[in-house]
């Protein structure tokens, strides 16, 4: 694909996009509890939130929806272990994640949250304008398939071992 088909996204840009993202937050008076990430991709952007706002209560959920480029479950599924609600009675809560796409998966988590905390916002690097969730916190919006730096190379081996490219590679 050329390169215009794609968002590019370094690790450099990476560190600014969370700081900015840090300093929407902040500007906003949004002052967290808890930093809850959505496994994989938000993992990244959950602990540079979390620095930059000073939060320390990290919760991380796996969620399982892309099975390839382009295809999904009909639905995502939270993967075990599945965190205990009750750990967020009360707390305001963020979640993260790399991007918005579909929005599905911000759908479950959120609504996975909102009959327990006091408030629940999200904030992604990227939101493609057909999302479902509408986030609070968003870097930038686009529409395009996003490389984001920890995707795009293939899945390290030992050396001498034959490699198959992840699926973000592709």
């Amino acid at each position: 694909m050329s390169g215009d088909v794609r968002e590019e996204l370094s690790y450099e840009r990476f560190g600014v996009a969370v700081r900015e993202l840090a300093q929407t937050i902040a500007d906003d008076g949004f002052e967290p509890d808890i930093v809850l990430s959505i496994a994989r991709g938000g993992v990244f952007v959950a602990g540079g939130l979390a620095y930059a706002l000073d939060c320390k209560n990290l919760h991380l959920v796996n969620v399982e929806f892309y099975t390839g480029v382009g295809t999904t479950l009909d639905m995502p599924v939270m993967l075990a272990p599945v965190p205990n609600a009750i750990d967020f009675s009360d707390k305001k809560v963020l979640i993260t994640d790399d991007v918005a796409d579909t929005g599905k998966t911000l759908k479950l988590v959120r609504d996975f949250c909102l009959d327990t905390v006091a408030e629940v916002r999200s904030a992604v690097i990227y939101e493609k304008s057909h999302s479902l969730v509408k986030c609070e916190y968003v870097w930038k919006r686009t529409d395009k398939w996003i490389n984001f730096p920890w995707s795009v190379l293939p899945v390290v081996r030992r050396s001498g071992e034959a490699v198959t490219p992840s699926r973000e590679a592709l």
